[in-house]
């Protein structure tokens, strides 16, 4: 009798151990499927995001293209019922555009401007955007400036160009002058407006953190203030234009402002409206490199129903 009681107390233990192992098998498995099914759910949610956004821009493309249609058609109409001489229609545009192109006329003057342009314009994006940040951050620069950068602001850009052609001649180093001017106030503003606008309580969790001035600046203020430098780009691409137009009227008459110079002065208001149709392309495709860069800098900018 004494002998048998020990193997019954085995057997017990051994039935736990064997139950504990199943309940921890069907524990397992329930979290396992639980996973698959987050998993699955998940993956669903990522689809009908992506489904939402692809019909978002489909319905913004479609919106797009018929103004686009629109516009132009009432534009062909309007335009054939005016003397030529004062306004001109689109398939005329087309057709004295076939030409100049393939004379080779327009990208010859159109070069020049360009070049004018993209050295001004990045001058102004460096000097612009590294002033902005220095006045946001330190007070005393702040102070010191903030009055000039007002008041040189206030003052209509096209007012100093007599001044720059003073300083700087009729070449090259003219233009790039007064495109710079056109184009690094809204850089300096922006720049500054944005960082000014970066959550304190974020700084402050990173200084809780122990981040340096140095991670400070790349993980938290420089992140916080993209969206206003690119607004402050974007609105500097259109002053840019501007500016670079201006140039090549009040300067030596080169580039894409000569074109339009020349044929309004010779009545051929068609072939005079392709510079100009041709600023407006050209400012719509810098805008769109400047999104997508914005797409690759902060995404974040651009999820699904922020846009």
């Amino acid at each position: 009798m004494g002998g048998t009681a020990p193997i019954g107390g085995h057997v017990k233990i051994e039935k736990t151990i064997n139950l504990s192992k199943v309940e921890g098998r069907t524990s397992a498995g329930a979290v396992l499927a639980a996973d698959q099914e987050l998993s699955r759910e998940q993956q669903a949610a990522r689809e009908r995001a992506r489904a939402v956004q692809r019909r978002s821009q489909a319905i913004r493309m479609a919106i797009r293209i018929g103004s686009l249609i629109l516009v132009l058609s009432a534009w062909e109409y309007f335009g054939r019922q005016t003397n030529p001489i004062l306004f001109t229609y689109p398939t005329a545009i087309a057709n004295a555009a076939v030409k100049m192109i393939a004379s080779g006329e327009l990208w010859k003057y159109l070069s020049q401007s360009l070049v004018v342009l993209f050295v001004g314009l990045g001058l102004a994006s460096v000097f612009g955007i590294a002033l902005g940040l220095v006045m946001a951050r330190f007070w005393v620069v702040d102070i010191a400036l903030d009055t000039y950068i007002t008041a040189l602001y206030s003052i209509p850009s096209v007012a100093l160009v007599p001044v720059l052609v003073l300083w700087f001649g009729f070449e090259a180093t003219a233009k790039i002058a007064v495109v710079f001017l056109f184009t690094f106030f809204p850089i300096v503003i922006n720049t500054y407006q944005g960082v000014k606008n970066v959550d304190d309580r974020l700084i402050e969790v990173g200084r809780a953190f122990r981040c340096s001035e140095r991670d400070l600046w790349i993980h938290i203020v420089l992140p916080g203030a993209v969206p206003f430098i690119v607004a402050g780009l974007r609105l500097a691409i259109g002053r840019g234009l501007i500016g670079m137009v201006l140039a090549d009227l009040y300067t030596a008459i080169t580039g894409i402002g000569y074109l339009i110079s020349r044929y309004a002065s010779t009545y051929r208001t068609d072939a005079m409206f392709v510079p100009i149709v041709t600023l407006g392309v050209l400012g719509i495709t810098l805008t769109g490199l400047l999104r997508f860069v914005e797409r690759r800098v902060a995404p974040w900018m651009h999820q699904p129903g922020r846009e």
